[in-house]
């Protein structure tokens, strides 16, 4: 069946034992967020395997699924902001949330309450990406507010970076968040956990550059792919092809590169440009923007993507006179590309050992 995404469990676990041993040193203990994945349960254990002792995700769904698979057993810690409507399933399901508005966390401590459970929440502060966070000024009207709460937790502190705003992660920053640490242990209550980001802050420990005091990150793409999250840089000694997307040619004509007729908007609403190069080979594969985004690199250089529709990818494939129909082609997917594959139906998930 295709099309298809080929998932090396080697090449995972390769990645995320280099990735740990680098946190390590440096006195961190990351999670692995699975939610790229859709929490795809072989790569969850290939995590676990590797060595991490945390599984961190977006979606109740995923958690529920790692939870039930893993007898209860594996730690579970919730991404997005909990919705005061899942407040119950949160308790339930993830030993950890991230949390930001106040109103919310009541309503976990009181689902905490009802269930005769403690609820360990991460507080999340904005420090200028401009996603989920309280602004450092509320911080003590909040921690005020969490006094009063005798069901929650609060672990640590944690900040995102880089996802919304595109804020990349500096010592300043992570100063400033280790600054705010201190000023809450001064009012008596401890906390273990600073949570300093995600893939895009895997650079400053790769560089030596991480603040002592930051001992936990939120780590996927950098995982998976082997690329922190600012420019999409290669971490030395990972692999960029653990997930490969394969999709069958269905169609190979020699046609004009310009439309011929009046251009309009295509399907997505857009008014597309197109380049002349004359007569040449293309090439159509039966995928499409509902399975994948085109931020898609074709392992064959001589391949180009040149646009795409809800199941068609079109490819200028004139370097390859020998392509014919029925010929499968392979990508190596970026970041939105392969949670999209990973979430599609029609998308076959392929487990194979590289060694």
């Amino acid at each position: 069946m295709y099309p298809q995404i080929i998932i090396d469990l080697n090449k995972v676990e390769e990645n995320s034992k280099i990735i740990l041993e680098k946190t390590k040193a440096v006195g961190i203990k990351p999670c692995a967020v699975t939610k790229v994945t859709c929490a795809d349960i072989e790569v969850a254990k290939t995590l676990l395997e590797s060595g991490f002792e945390e599984l961190a995700d977006s979606r109740i769904e995923n958690i529920k699924k790692l939870k039930s698979h893993f007898d209860n057993k594996v730690k579970t810690l919730l991404l997005r902001i909990p919705m005061i409507s899942q407040a119950k399933e949160v308790v339930q399901y993830c030993d950890t949330s991230l949390n930001s508005e106040i109103e919310t966390i009541k309503a976990l401590d009181k689902a905490a309450s009802d269930l005769g459970k403690k609820h360990n929440i991460i507080l999340m502060v904005d420090l200028g990406d401009l996603r989920e966070g309280i602004w450092p000024s509320s911080i003590e009207k909040v921690q005020e507010e969490l006094r009063k709460l005798g069901n929650i937790n609060v672990l640590g502190l944690g900040v995102n970076l880089t996802c919304y705003g595109g804020v990349i992660p500096t010592e300043e920053k992570l100063e400033e968040l280790l600054e705010l640490k201190a000023n809450w242990e001064h009012k008596g209550m401890p906390l273990k956990v600073v949570s300093g980001g995600n893939s895009s802050t895997i650079n400053m420990v790769l560089e030596g550059k991480i603040p002592t005091g930051i001992n936990h990150l939120r780590l996927g793409e950098s995982l998976l792919l082997g690329r922190e999250t600012i420019d999409r840089g290669h971490i030395p000694n990972t692999h960029l092809d653990a997930f490969v997307l394969v999709a069958e040619i269905v169609e190979i004509k020699e046609k004009p590169s310009l439309p011929i007729g009046t251009i309009g908007q295509d399907a997505f609403g857009n008014s597309p440009v197109f380049q002349d190069r004359g007569v040449h080979k293309r090439a159509i594969v039966a995928i499409g923007r509902q399975d994948v985004d085109l931020n898609l690199e074709p392992i064959d250089e001589r391949i180009e993507i040149l646009g795409g529709s809800s199941d068609h990818i079109i490819l200028d494939v004139t370097a390859i006179p020998t392509l014919k129909v029925g010929d499968k082609v392979e990508f190596i997917p970026g970041y939105g590309s392969l949670l999209q594959a990973m979430t599609s139906p029609y998308v076959k998930k392929v487990y194979k050992h590289s060694k």
